[in-house]
């Protein structure tokens, strides 16, 4: 009889510990599949030209009084896109007038406000978002000539629109997901643009 509980409890011994990995085990990679998503994670990339520039003779203007009014809409619009965090970074151009355009809505999201040192390197200005930035949002106010380019380097839409001199309304919303294919989302903000008949 004695052997025989001994060996019942061996039984049980045994069932508890294989218990005990299989619940470790599961843990283990659950927290690890977890980790793998957390860092496979859509990277959303929201492109948009500075606002309204001032018509006063400068080497570097700022932003007009309309624009001043664009860039508080375009804080409005962007302030909440993140219901949790919104805006994670801004880039901006190394002019004036893509920072003032940037000011409200960093203020608003407390965001981080980088300055690009080289616009028209796409291929950088990317690979330094898709590193520091995986998983994020990200604003990044540029020249309208950079856009295309820049949305083509992150394999979005090669048939943007031309942009017109006075097109100051243009949203281009671009999703980078771990695996699939990159969407390219264009919206209008602010004042509407009208061509010049």
């Amino acid at each position: 009889m004695n052997e025989q509980q001994e060996q019942i409890s061996q039984r049980r011994k045994r069932r508890r510990q294989r218990r005990i990995v299989s619940i470790v085990g599961f843990l283990l990679f659950s927290t690890g599949m977890a980790w793998f998503f957390e860092l496979q994670a859509t990277t959303t990339i929201i492109v948009t030209r500075y606002a309204d520039q001032s018509v006063v003779a400068s080497v570097d203007p700022g932003l007009s009084p309309s624009g001043q009014r664009r860039a508080r809409e375009l804080a409005r619009v962007l302030g909440d896109v993140d219901v949790v965090a919104g805006v994670d970074a801004i880039f901006v151009a190394p002019i004036k007038r893509s920072l003032e355009t940037s000011v409200p809505l960093a203020t608003l999201n407390d965001a981080p406000v980088h300055t690009i040192e080289n616009p028209e390197n796409v291929e950088a200005l990317v690979a330094r978002i898709l590193k520091d930035y995986k998983g994020k949002i990200v604003l990044v106010i540029t020249e309208p000539e950079i856009i295309q380019p820049l949305i083509e380097e992150m394999h979005g839409s090669k048939k943007l629109p031309e942009i017109a001199p006075t097109e100051y309304d243009n949203l281009y919303i671009v999703s980078i997901p771990w695996f699939g294919k990159v969407k390219t989302l264009r919206l209008r903000y602010g004042v509407p643009y009208k061509p010049r008949a």
